[in-house]
């Protein structure tokens, strides 16, 4: 059956078609890729080819430097643009300038941009950009019509050279669709790990295919909208893609895993990876991530990778966030300083982490260890060496990064009357061990608590339950369940926001944009978003284990906010 196409689908495919095709050999005495490289960078970070910054005019007459102003602190990594207060910045990727603009269409297609027709009049038109009107809006802030920018957009002074780069990039950026996007589908997938647990297996897998079930299924006639709805409602409608979720395998050793991953993804390329769950630190899948720029979004892990990637989303740093969080307790009492600080661990990736946020936290505030050791099971639990680092710093506070064996520890610890006034150590080592700490150290021991306080969690938890109960899902992790309904809560709100911009970078963008949430995550009192941050739990408690035979942690500090 041949399909009807309507004249408005032709036109821009020609145009988008004669924007991409037509490519120069070279752009400035470079090769397209090497022009699209200095541009990124001129685009990102404000540098000019020669490594200096750009130089710009702002408020009619004050000089910056690129690097104070760079584009997608206002226009986004996408070039989609944003609102910010009164300010508005629009579109300036490739599609969207080198077509013709209309407010009134732009608003039908992106509910959430109704500011974007405040400065326009509903019959207002911008002419498509060419190379030349292109130039002149970035040095004089005018556009095809004539109009005249805010002067918060800077004015800036390159050269025909330099200018060729940036217009060569902004006639590229975000002008094709991401991979993982058809026509009728967009395609995300998810990473499970031999190894890990069932139940924890199918608390990560169960409740993401189940929300992707819901949305499908809340959109049941949006497949026929996109093929015959009215004409003016017409890009609205054809922004409707069906959601599909593969789940990769990986098998065997970790250090086969990036090449198993990339098997998957030659074969049937995706969007953005959703959840996904291994054993051990999300490394390989973070650097897979990273080297074919695809989104990663909220994996269950408590090891993630610190660094400042783009393309990995975390619901938080996981232990080395504890760390940061004992280092701040001991900084806002004014314990540092004068106060030796003794730090001990144990050799694992969680206690690495600890001790790591510690440290750096430590060190960011002026505050060096006196002694950062790594114990082994035996000397935790030697008299000698408790005893010497008593007696050698009488007054200090101490950071035990230890799972039972620091439990098994504290006697050592405390058996004198010079013991230690704070011991910190971390509730997810500790586990189940909590109440089995002994009263009498109670009040010494401070523990870090990265969690929404269990009397906080009943509502949100109980709508998670009822969810699932609905969707018949066995509650086998809650933990991981609500992580994953949060997912599948927020995934529903970007791709909304998203209309018909696939791009993976704007849907990172999206997820930056987003308010902060408290609502629909029971894990964490709150998750913050903002350009560039990618770990949304940003906080953590230190608390007390009350006493009792069924003992209860007390905060006795707020969200600690790294």
């Amino acid at each position: 059956m041949i399909k009807k196409i309507s004249l408005l689908s032709v036109l821009l495919f020609f145009i988008a078609t004669s924007v991409l095709a037509d490519q120069p050999a070279t752009v400035a005495g470079y090769s397209p890729e090497e022009a699209m490289r200095l541009g990124e960078r001129m685009y990102r970070e404000g540098l000019l080819p020669s490594g200096e910054p750009m130089q710009a005019l702002v408020q009619l007459d004050i000089p910056v430097e690129g690097t104070m102003f760079t584009c997608d602190n206002c226009h986004l990594r996408s070039g989609l643009g944003t609102v910010e207060g009164t300010i508005i910045t629009l579109p300036t990727n490739g599609d969207k300038l080198y077509r013709t603009f209309r407010a009134g269409a732009e608003i039908e297609t992106r509910p959430a941009r109704t500011l974007l027709a405040k400065p326009f009049q509903s019959g207002d038109l911008r002419p498509a950009y060419t190379d030349e009107t292109l130039a002149d809006a970035l040095r004089n802030g005018i556009d095809p019509n004539g109009r005249e920018f805010d002067w918060t957009m800077p004015r800036y002074l390159l050269d025909d050279h330099e200018m060729e780069i940036m217009v060569h990039y902004l006639k590229n950026l975000s002008a094709e669709y991401s991979p993982g996007v058809t026509d009728t589908e967009i395609r995300f997938a998810t990473i499970v790990a031999d190894g890990v647990p069932q139940k924890d297996r199918d608390a990560m897998l169960l409740p993401l295919q189940a929300a992707v079930k819901d949305r499908n299924a809340q959109s049941r006639h949006q497949e026929s909208r996109a093929r015959q709805g009215p004409f003016y409602k017409q890009d609205k409608f054809s922004a409707y893609r069906k959601t599909v979720l593969d789940v990769w395998e990986l098998k065997g050793p970790r250090e086969t895993w990036r090449d198993q991953l990339a098997l998957y993804y030659q074969k049937t390329p995706v969007f953005a990876l959703l959840g996904g769950i291994v054993t051990g630190d999300w490394s390989p899948v973070h650097e897979f991530s990273e080297e074919h720029e695809i989104p990663s979004i909220f994996p269950v892990t408590d090891l993630p990778v610190l660094d400042d990637d783009w393309y990995t989303l975390y619901f938080s740093k996981g232990y080395y966030q504890e760390g940061e969080t004992a280092a701040r307790f001991l900084h806002n009492m004014k314990l540092t300083g004068d106060t030796p600080v003794i730090q001990v661990f144990v050799d694992d990736p969680e206690s690495h982490l600890l001790a790591s946020g510690f440290r750096q936290t430590l060190k960011m505030f002026g505050q060096a260890l006196y002694v950062d050791q790594m114990a082994d099971p035996a000397t935790l639990k030697s008299t000698v060496f408790w005893s010497d680092l008593k007696r050698r710093y009488p007054d200090a506070v101490f950071a035990l990064w230890a799972g039972p064996g620091g439990v098994q520890a504290l006697p050592f610890i405390t058996s004198e009357e010079s013991g230690p006034e704070i011991i910190f150590m971390s509730s997810r080592l500790l586990g189940e061990e909590n109440s089995a700490l002994p009263e009498n150290v109670r009040d010494i021991v401070h523990i870090t608590y990265p969690y929404r306080l269990l009397t906080q969690k009943t509502a949100i938890e109980k709508t998670v339950r009822s969810w699932l109960k609905i969707r018949n899902i066995p509650i086998s992790n809650i933990d991981i369940q609500s992580k994953m309904y949060f997912l599948g809560w927020m995934l529903t709100g970007v791709t909304r926001m998203m209309s018909d911009d696939f791009y993976r970078d704007y849907f990172l963008d999206v997820f930056d944009m987003m308010h902060d949430e408290s609502y629909a995550i029971a894990t964490y009192p709150r998750v913050s978003f903002g350009p560039g941050q990618r770990y949304a739990s940003k906080g953590c408690f230190v608390a007390k284990l009350s006493k009792g035979a069924q003992p209860e942690l007390v905060p006795i500090s707020g969200w600690i906010v790294h």
